[in-house]
């Protein structure tokens, strides 16, 4: 389950990966990136995470291809103190896990724990049974194969990740990134998760129900960054932009514009110009800006009504709710 995000808890939130025969390195690399690493560029009295590797057994595995073998790893008991486990995938998914493998996966969502999958690791959550009536989604190269094996999961192959409460499954090995960020989100706000993914040089935000593969030609001559249109867009978000305005700055149609944005970024203006929005509403609500008039003004959100709407559709939270969560604890300075 998330943990509080008091940022000063005696014991981290503790995180345990899987790391079986064959499993994917960069999958095991993106949870310890994200939830293992030290952070002092935070300033917070202690780490985020803690974060254990654990293996089906103590002699070690050997990762994808053979690349190389990790040994010295806990064995799968370690499960058993997690608040949350990351089963990274593997490409033979069509070969079943191990039932030790396949045991830990189950107490540990049995006993409440929060469970992610990165990639094809969706695989082993089903073979576990989790997922059976649920929603997931998984690499689109493997959509074929899981849905012949696995017909009672609500498979969505077009999306980045999904939530499911105590489950979540990314896509492709990228979108891992996604869920992990959107993790900390949830667990200790924007604030937080915008520091995390600046230093992974990783977009902040990217919605969950984006497309994780657009399939698209090479142009003859290569798209303009929309970089500098988005860093101008970033600096107005409470003025009445709308997606005319940013065609008219990027002296491009309307239809040009929106066909840019899925190309490059995946989604469209609005659904851009509305993430950046809430993001930075919620970021004003950490820093202790308790009106919502004025952060809804200063978001671009409009009204409250409309932060209230968009804050629960992105966070699952009320603003009330969100500041009692994320927001300056008693004692502690407002930043302005």
């Amino acid at each position: 389950m998330p943990q509080d995000s008091s940022h000063s808890a005696a014991v981290p939130h503790r995180v345990a990966v899987i790391v079986d025969e064959g499993t994917n390195p960069f999958e095991v690399g993106v949870a310890t990136e994200l939830f293992g690493l030290p952070r002092p560029e935070l300033g917070l009295p202690g780490p985020l995470y803690e974060v254990t590797l654990c293996t089906p057994t103590r002699a070690g595995v050997r990762m994808n291809h053979g690349f190389f073998a990790m040994t010295g790893v806990p064995g799968l008991d370690a499960v058993d103190e997690a608040d949350t486990l990351v089963v990274p995938g593997r490409p033979d998914n069509v070969v079943p896990r191990g039932p030790e493998v396949l045991d830990a996966i189950r107490r540990t969502h049995a006993r409440g724990a929060r469970v992610l999958s990165f990639c094809t690791g969706t695989f082993a959550l089903a073979e576990a049974g989790l997922l059976d009536g649920l929603r997931a989604t998984t690499h689109w190269m493997w959509v074929d194969s899981f849905r012949a094996l696995h017909p009672r999961v609500r498979l969505e192959p077009d999306v980045l990740f999904v939530d499911e409460g105590g489950i979540l499954t990314a896509a492709g090995s990228a979108a891992a990134l996604d869920l992990g960020l959107y993790v900390i989100r949830r667990d200790h706000g924007a604030e937080i998760a915008n520091a995390v993914s600046r230093r992974l040089v990783f977009a902040a935000h990217r919605d969950g129900g984006q497309r994780q593969f657009v399939e698209r030609p090479l142009p003859e001559v290569p798209d303009e960054s929309l970089a500098p249109l988005l860093a101008w867009a970033q600096e107005r978000l409470a003025e009445p932009l709308t997606v005319t305005d940013l065609a008219e700055r990027a002296a491009l149609s309307p239809a040009t514009l929106h066909r840019r944005f899925r190309a490059q970024l995946g989604t469209t203006p609005l659904a851009w110009l509305t993430g950046e929005r809430v993001a930075l509403a919620c970021r004003l609500i950490e820093r202790g800006e308790e009106r919502l008039d004025v952060v809804a003004a200063r978001s671009g959100l409009g009204t409250a009504a409309n932060l209230r709407a968009r804050l629960r559709r992105e966070t699952g939270l009320s603003p009330s709710a969100y500041r009692r969560r994320f927001g300056p604890a008693a004692g502690e300075p407002v930043v302005p």
